[in-house]
């Protein structure tokens, strides 16, 4: 059998090697087909891995928790919020377990106008405490960060994102100006590390300030929204502290049993999940999509796979006054069409590995496209099993052919 296997494979080359601009024909389908999906999913992987590494800095022992509103609240204009009374309930009921760092946007998520000499520019204003930086690992790259000392005597600095730098055209030293943020002068004590960009959106877009100078900026103290990063001292205590902080919270805002959170306490694991169940979502069914035309660029490869029965009838007859039995002629021909579809998956996953590279060159702050090991064994064993189905007909319709019927075939 195994034989009768080798010399229908060396029989499919040759009919492939013999018919070389048919062969591109037949497989430019699976080729155009398989590249789209790797374009798609290396893309999206890209992405995800580039998102992933932002929580890195996140250590295994941190908890984050942060308000939750519900799609169906957001639409009637109902936001939940952590309010300063939340961090101090928190932080006076698990003192000692950790350090519990707040943070909050004094103007929101699309933050505020700032200005320097002239210059204006919207960006993001994070209030923070000296221990920020620990906590999600961002330091600055030039002069310092918020201390203890800024904050206690509400000290009117600020540390800035590369961004900030460039869009009010500071010197590449900005330490010592000053930067209008609120009616507020802040003075320029620090330039935070570059992070680079993530969906064309720059993570350098931002300036720090002080925790107290935040609450002063704050224009509404009811729209204070405050994320709290709780630093657990003890690894094997995470679990059972995130449990009742959710308790504690829940009875702070008057939950009833059958209410859903308002707020999450969530570990980096089960932060890192939820965005990769999102990111393999949305590959999935981009994949998908893409991936019908696999089956389309299938029925290609059987029409052109008929095409060439006809016109190799004579030569099918003369195998089978040979001796050549039916099952034979009918494995020869499925072969061929597996090979054919494997050759154009390879091809397949080489453009596609070049579309995505040439789309990060081309769009801005794309990050660089990955090729998961899954996605490339996906590609080839689907592009093989589609040959195979497409290819039974075309087989079947050669291994029936008559032998007399066949050698008298003009």
């Amino acid at each position: 059998m195994i034989h009768v296997f080798y010399q229908c494979f060396i029989q499919a080359i040759n009919s492939i090697r013999s018919r070389v601009s048919r062969s591109l024909i037949t497989s430019i389908g699976i080729v155009v087909s398989v590249a789209s999906v790797i374009t798609v999913v290396s893309i999206i992987q890209g992405m995800s891995y580039s998102i992933m590494r932002n929580f890195d800095g996140l250590g295994a022992n941190v908890l984050t928790i942060q308000s939750d509103t519900s799609f169906q609240q957001r639409l009637l204009g109902e936001f939940n919020r952590l309010t300063m009374a939340d961090y101090i309930r928190i932080k006076r009921h698990f003192n000692g377990a950790g350090r519990i760092i707040p943070s909050f946007s004094p103007f929101g998520q699309f933050g505020a106008l700032i200005s320097s000499n002239g210059q204006e520019s919207q960006t993001r204003v994070v209030a923070v405490t000296s221990s920020y930086k620990e906590a999600t690992q961002v330091f600055p790259s030039k002069g310092r960060f918020i201390t203890d000392s800024d904050n206690t005597s509400s000290r009117k600095v600020c540390i800035i994102g590369e961004r900030v730098r460039k869009n009010l055209k500071l010197p590449q030293n900005p330490i010592g100006e000053f930067i209008e943020v609120g009616g507020t002068s802040l003075k320029v004590v620090g330039v935070m590390e570059k992070r680079g960009d993530i969906f064309g959106l720059s993570q350098d877009d931002y300036i720090v300030v002080p925790f107290t100078i935040g609450q002063r900026l704050l224009p509404n103290e009811s729209m204070q929204d405050i994320t709290i990063l709780f630093n657990v001292d003890d690894i094997s205590r995470l679990r059972s502290l995130q449990v009742e902080i959710e308790d504690l919270l829940r009875e702070a805002h008057e939950l009833s049993p059958d209410q859903e959170d308002d707020f999450r306490v969530q570990t980096p694991q089960q932060l890192t999940q939820s965005i990769t169940s999102i990111m393999d979502t949305i590959t999935l069914v981009l994949g998908g999509v893409v991936g019908i035309s696999l089956i389309v660029s299938g029925i290609g490869i059987m029409n052109t796979m008929l095409m060439s029965v006809s016109e190799r009838t004579r030569e099918i007859g003369i195998c089978k006054a040979l001796g050549f039995e039916r099952h034979v002629i009918l494995l020869q021909y499925l072969i061929e069409a597996v090979i054919l579809s494997f050759l154009g998956g390879v091809v397949g996953l080489l453009c596609g590995w070049l579309c995505g590279f040439l789309a990060m060159l081309l769009i801005p702050g794309l990050p660089e496209p990955i090729i998961p090991l899954w996605a490339v064994t996906l590609a080839l064993a689907f592009s093989s099993f589609i040959g195979l189905i497409f290819g039974v007909v075309p087989a079947a319709k050669a291994s029936d052919l008559d032998p007399i019927t066949a050698l008298r075939y003009e």
